[in-house]
């Protein structure tokens, strides 16, 4: 008799494996433009921190100017907008559709030394970034220690 070692994360990851070729192999075959909904979806985003300020980095390619609406109110930064179709097609001209289309709105806490009186918002490449500082009095302060003889 052949005594083998039992790996339960070794079968766990061969088991994820087999599933994510299923949904694979499922729902990418026949992709076309008749099976891509054209309604609300999430920019991807990034946040950091620099210094005194925190940078958002919203992408949002082909998402006009005008068609972006940003409100601060009670701390929490909210974006909205919308991402249509070309002018002058329609859905079924498209062969294949991939890219989200139609509405998003994305809402952020802000914490409470960010300055909402001077945010900024430029729109570049299809890049979206907001800076926002922080204010002055919040600001970490040195404090020099005199020694005394």
């Amino acid at each position: 008799m052949v005594v083998t070692r039992w790996e339960p994360l070794k079968d766990l990851m061969v088991l994820q494996k087999r599933m994510n070729k299923i949904f694979d192999e499922t729902f990418s075959r026949g992709r076309g433009a008749q099976d891509v909904d054209v309604s609300a979806w999430l920019p991807p985003v990034d946040i950091l921190e620099q210094g005194d300020e925190i940078i958002i980095k919203m992408e949002i390619a082909d998402v006009d100017q005008k068609a972006i609406d940003i409100k601060v109110e009670e701390n929490a930064l909210t974006i909205k907008g919308e991402r249509q179709l070309e002018q002058g097609t329609k859905r079924e001209d498209y062969l294949r559709l991939e890219r989200p289309y139609g509405t998003f709105s994305r809402s952020f806490s802000l914490p409470p030394n960010v300055d909402l009186g001077k945010v900024q918002a430029r729109h570049k490449d299809g890049i979206l970034r907001l800076v926002l500082p922080k204010k002055e009095e919040t600001k970490p302060r040195q404090i020099k220690v005199e020694v005394e003889d």
